[in-house]
């Protein structure tokens, strides 16, 4: 992540992050295209903004693009695509831009991207408003709607705080390497290690009580159970994580990211603190050619989940079956 909890002074503030056109009807802003040509070409519409944020929460349809439903933000340079897809490193990777993922060609108002993992997909692109652009599937009859910024407006930090969820599993394993001297002992000072699962229905975490040092590869997963990320008012910094033991019942932590591979959990039950450090840092969609099987199998698994209620797509489909 660029900075950690520094960038208060960005113009754009959190409300720009919540998701909402405010019941807007989206046909009102819809490009006649061909017969109303825009006054600007696809490309310098794409090259307009450095960031298009994905505003997951706003996709209408029922189909799935993945590399839609991955990244965070997208940016479009000279024919390559870019995209934040993880928040370890969001802000200065690729100078903001996250990491390179596939190439495009932006003609007439068409899309055709040919991505590193899904391959060929192709949209058609309306613009809303001033920053707001819609990505339409039509073989998905999907529509993605992306906000567009400047790397120097863009809020990082809100980005990061709003999904730590997905912050939490792109490490393979968190090890614990610290543990107050103060604090009343708990049935948690035996966990050595914990492991955010990406994918599935339910949020899944795993604990162990290995020794600490034990390698990623050999870590007995003693207990599968669910967790949960929540928010502390007036404080988007701070977060709750809670872990669901059914053998000694949920355990509740206040949730303090200290850097990108480091996270501090105070138990308030015990006033106990505990630090873990990230091991085996996962990056998505890094390479098609990757051989490594657990990014292979974090690319399947990782997907950004849409929050709002899935709804029918009116985009009606103009291209030729």
């Amino acid at each position: 992540m660029k900075t950690i909890k520094l960038l208060t002074g960005f113009a754009l503030i959190a409300t720009l992050f919540t998701s909402c056109y405010t019941e807007v009807v989206v046909d009102e802003y819809y490009d006649d295209y061909p017969n109303n040509p825009p006054a600007i070409t696809l490309n310098q519409l794409l090259n307009s903004y450095e960031l298009w944020y994905i505003d997951i929460n706003q996709t209408s349809g029922y189909g799935s693009t993945p590399f839609m439903e991955i990244a965070f933000t997208l940016s479009f340079r000279n024919g390559v695509l870019y995209a934040n897809n993880n928040l370890v490193g969001i802000g200065s990777q690729g100078n903001g831009f996250g990491i390179p993922v596939g190439v495009y060609d932006a003609y007439d108002m068409i899309l055709d991207v040919n991505h590193d993992i899904d391959g060929f997909q192709t949209f058609d692109i309306y613009q809303i408003d001033s920053n707001t652009i819609e990505l339409y599937n039509p073989y998905e009859d999907t529509s993605y709607f992306l906000d567009g910024y400047q790397r120097s407006n863009f809020d990082y930090d809100y980005v990061f705080y709003d999904n730590i969820h997905y912050f939490l599993q792109e490490y393979e394993a968190w090890e614990k390497i610290y543990t107050s001297n103060y604090g009343a002992l708990n049935e948690f000072d035996n966990e050595n290690f914990l492991q955010f699962l990406a994918g599935g229905d339910d949020i899944t975490f795993r604990s162990s009580q290995d020794l600490p040092g034990t390698s990623i590869g050999n870590i007995y997963w003693d207990y599968t159970g669910i967790y949960g990320v929540g928010d502390i008012a007036n404080n988007m910094y701070l977060k709750t994580l809670t872990l669901d033991y059914d053998y000694f019942a949920n355990e509740y932590f206040e949730l303090d990211i200290i850097n990108d591979g480091k996270i501090e959990l105070y138990h308030p039950d015990s006033g106990t603190a505990y630090e873990f450090t990230g091991r085996g840092y996962i990056e998505y969609l890094r390479s098609a050619n990757t051989k490594d099987k657990t990014e292979t199998q974090s690319n399947v698994l990782k997907k950004r989940k849409q929050r709002t209620p899935k709804k029918e797509n009116i985009r009606e489909n103009t291209r030729e079956q």
